[in-house]
């Protein structure tokens, strides 16, 4: 298939050309400039570019980036996926731990009113240290280490570049051109691919680009600074028991305030500024206004106990604001001869539990082990069909596993500590622990594969389906968030081994002991129905 994309104007016209193989020899014989050309260089477009030439040396590799420097992300913490593949794949465990904070797990706070006491707000996460490595990251610094990386390894770099157009031949070859330094350059290549992070550049231009509906979330973030230490020697005077209770610094968890259709992270960064942003629900929340985006996103942190005590006297930096609408979407198809798109180009789904890096590992790796052994002539049509077909299988999946409908419960701390408990251990147990045994492999596998990840997404969406209809019923009778005060749930952590199976039970028996109050709300409401019922019958047998 021939498709010309032009950037610009966003035109394209299609010709039928046969599927090849035997790449690398085809690229010899049309006299190619490059092997493949990257569109843009990020973290996926920079990690698929120094995978490709850890795996094909000779590759001869175009990045084209269109920024002079990187900005911030909208997430800047990473999972234990991501953090394996960044330690064990691109073997970046000296650059992280030296440049980078290390993550101490997620933590989540509830309260049920604004003037409620710091002390008396439910708090849940891990008691001790994380087992396996993560990392608060400041993106900017991270990508910017990696295109370095992939350059020292022998990329060429285009940056600052401005694509120009697209011309895809498949087989036949890629023509792309990009404005450098006021001039305009041409080359072509037997590969291309996108990763142009949410610009989803051939997506859009394809006509395979999808928003998702379904998840209506928005969000506004910046960066503090005068932002309380968590475990500072005046909060251990202030507040002795929260001190006692846990055994790890809380101030390099990820820390989120949770409420009905909102949560708030709260991310340390190297240096001493503070990533801290909201996403809602716009089904649910509207963010409250204000003279500008810095200011409601700091009254509305502020407006939460937990909040108002970590940022009371915090600043926003100036120029450091953003917000983006309609945060998820994804690319129906992913690749075909002569292009692939790689890690937020082909979608994003919520950043909630921090999956866009893991989304990025998974493809860049794939992508780049396709490419290279394209160029070593292997025959990758199935790798391609492979890559279309199950890529849109993992993003579905992990979308109703996750995130659909979740924040009608997420201001419900019972509700939100079955759903944390419950998700981490699958997670733990379909994912991190495959990467660990085996990364080289596992990440050649897209996750809910199989007819494992068809039990997973059942069992998975069940339980999700049950907490959101339990949530709308504690609603419905005012019962919603009733418990966010007065208890404190730190537990020992997680780890990829049988041992999670406690984490497990404590989240069944969290999940069980909710569906009982259910039970009773259902069962008062039918009472308060039959009473009301009751009593109106004497008065109307009267006005008969």
């Amino acid at each position: 298939m021939r498709w010309e994309v032009d950037v610009i104007s966003g035109g394209r016209s299609p010709l039928e050309l046969p599927l090849g193989t035997g790449e690398s020899i085809i690229s010899v014989a049309m006299n190619f400039e490059y092997d493949v050309v990257i569109i843009g260089g990020a973290f996926s477009g920079a990690a698929t570019a120094l995978m490709l030439k850890r795996k094909r040396p000779e590759a001869r590799v175009l990045i084209i980036e269109k920024t002079a420097e990187f900005d911030r992300k909208v997430g800047e913490s990473t999972t234990e996926v991501s953090s394996c593949y960044m330690t064990r794949i691109l073997g970046l465990t000296h650059y992280l731990g030296h440049h980078q904070l290390a993550k101490q797990g997620l933590r989540l706070w509830f309260s049920n009113r604004p003037d409620q006491l710091f002390e008396d707000c439910v708090e849940i996460g891990t008691r001790y240290q994380s087992r396996l490595p993560g990392f608060q990251v400041d993106r900017a610094k991270l990508d910017s280490h990696l295109l370095d990386l992939a350059v020292e390894a022998g990329c060429d770099l285009w940056r600052p570049a401005k694509v120009t157009k697209c011309e895809l031949n498949g087989a036949n070859g890629q023509a792309v051109s990009a404005v450098v330094d006021h001039t305009e350059r041409s080359v072509t290549c037997r590969w291309v691919v996108d990763a142009t992070g949410r610009a989803t550049m051939l997506a859009r231009k394809l006509g395979h680009f999808r928003p998702n509906t379904e998840h209506p979330i928005n969000a506004v973030w910046a960066r503090f600074t005068g932002v309380k230490q968590w475990d500072s020697y005046e909060w251990r005077e202030r507040f002795p028991d929260y001190a006692n209770h846990c055994r790890t610094g809380r101030e390099w968890a990820t820390n989120h305030l949770f409420g009905r259709g909102w949560w708030v992270w709260i991310i340390p960064l190297r240096g001493g500024d503070v990533s801290a942003g909201i996403v809602y629900d716009n089904r649910i929340f509207k963010l409250p206004e204000g003279p500008n985006l810095a200011q409601r996103l700091h009254a509305h942190i502020a407006g939460h106990p937990v909040g108002r005590e970590i940022f009371g006297a915090a600043k926003a930096i100036e120029g450091d604001v953003h917000a983006l609408s309609m945060l998820p979407y994804h690319s129906e198809k992913v690749c075909d001869d002569g292009w692939a798109a790689v890690g937020d180009a082909t979608g994003f789904i919520d950043p909630l539990y921090s999956p866009g890096l893991d989304f990025c590992s998974y493809t860049s790796y794939y992508v780049a082990d396709l490419l290279a052994r394209s160029l070593a002539g292997e025959d990758v049509e199935e790798r391609l069909r492979n890559y279309n077909r199950q890529y849109p299988v993992t993003y579905r999946y992990w979308f109703e596993t996750l995130y659909k409908d979740k924040y009608y419960y997420m201001g419900d701390a019972d509700l939100m500590s079955a759903a944390l408990l419950l998700d981490v251990s699958s997670y733990y147990i379909g994912l991190v622990g495959a990467v660990y045994r085996d990364p080289e492999r596992e990440f050649l596998n897209l996750p809910f594969s199989g007819f494992g990840g068809r039990l997973a997404r059942n069992t998975m969406s069940f339980y999700n389906r049950r907490l959101v209809a339990l949530a709308k019923r504690r609603w419905a009778t005012g019962y919603y968030g009733k418990r966010n005060s007065g208890w404190r749930e730190l537990y020992d952590g997680f780890v990829p081994d049988i041992r999670v199976r406690k984490r497990i039970w404590l989240g069944l028996g969290r999940w069980w002991k909710c569906e009982l109050i259910n039970l009773g709300l259902m069962l008062r409401r039918q009472t308060e129905n039959s009473a009301s019922q009751a009593s109106t019958t004497p008065a109307e047998a009267c006005e008969v």
